[in-house]
């Protein structure tokens, strides 16, 4: 292996047929250029001049190196402008895996942000809900995966070094603006906000007409329930009003789930993204007290936060998360 230094004072030689020639185009003292073409001869196990006369004259391997210099070079410099592009934002790449009702109302203006002031940054999506979007960031498919938590699955995230991300953050509380490190260092956990949990009911059931409403007083109901993580806590909320839950239909599909609470199947608990980006015209969403939540977050390996497109996204993801505005109960319809 040599050193492209080395490469470009032989072109340079090469092209101007002598050392002290080079040495004046270059910029340096003769005595230079000849222990650069040393070491690059070491460099490459044979000698790449000859002299005849009072000139040089390429060898076999000279006339070889020759050949390909200018190629090297140019790959070199094409790398150098490529790679500053991507400093200076001009160019990138940024994957993102996302669960549904992040990808609907986080990502959308997220991604604006980024395009608009660097039209350059490419930004792939992919769609898993957590942990499988942990599991594609370990495997290498994204550069960063949005996830959710509750309070009684806390697998994804944990506590760790906090330090700052940006000058803009998520919901207000301290988490703002923050990183924490988790998996003993594997992953940076950037906190973006806490999404509150609705009831979804019938626009005409009787409940419907109250600001806020209790897991409790729908113990009698039956009950549509989501994916895995959801199920999960939802059954332990209920376990902790004091009934257990008659689940009735199981889907992950947020638009088959107001469907069938529209046509008075059932009754569900779901996040309040998915009510600000689509509400059934006979669905009312009511938030639940105690109030509940779940944990929004965007995970990245520890050391991408500092790559620029990451970064820019990480801070286009808070700030996007900072300007969700809470639910305001729908009004039922007659």
């Amino acid at each position: 292996m040599f050193d492209s230094r080395h490469v470009r004072t032989f072109a340079e030689v090469v092209r101007t047929g002598s050392y002290a020639a080079a040495a004046r185009s270059l910029g340096y003292t003769q005595p230079a250029i000849s222990q650069q073409m040393k070491v690059l001869e070491r460099a490459v196990g044979t000698p790449l001049f000859v002299r005849v006369g009072r000139g040089l004259k390429l060898t076999d391997a000279g006339d070889v190196l020759a050949t390909h210099a200018e190629g090297i070079l140019g790959s070199i410099a094409a790398a150098h402008e490529q790679m500053k592009a991507i400093t200076r934002l001009r160019a990138g790449r940024i994957r993102i895996c996302g669960f549904p009702s992040a990808n609907a109302t986080l990502l959308p203006a997220a991604v604006a942000r980024i395009t608009e002031d660097h039209p350059g940054v490419r930004v792939e999506l992919l769609e898993e809900e957590p942990p499988l979007s942990l599991t594609s960031l370990a495997r290498g498919d994204c550069d960063i995966a949005l996830a959710f938590s509750y309070e009684d699955n806390e697998g994804i995230g944990g506590n760790g070094d906090i330090g700052d991300i940006g000058d803009n953050g998520g919901n207000g509380d301290n988490r703002d603006n923050a990183e924490r490190q988790q998996g003993g260092g594997d992953l940076i956990e950037v906190p973006l906000l806490d999404d509150p949990l609705m009831l979804l009911m019938p626009a005409d059931h009787p409940l419907a007409r109250r600001r806020t409403v209790e897991l409790r007083e729908f113990a009698d109901e039956r009950w549509i329930a989501g994916c895995n993580r959801c199920r999960g806590h939802f059954v332990a909320a209920c376990a902790d009003a004091g009934f257990e839950p008659d689940i009735a239909f199981t889907t992950d599909d947020n638009l088959a789930v107001q469907g069938l609470v529209a046509a008075g199947t059932g009754v569900a608990l779901m996040p309040g993204m998915v009510l600000s980006f689509m509400c059934h015209p006979k669905v009312a969403g009511r938030p639940v007290v105690p109030a509940d939540h779940r944990r929004v977050s965007a995970f990245t390996p520890s050391g991408h936060q500092k790559v620029p497109a990451t970064r820019l996204m990480l801070e286009a993801l808070q700030e996007a998360a900072g300007e969700l505005r809470p639910l305001k109960p729908r009004r039922a319809r007659r």
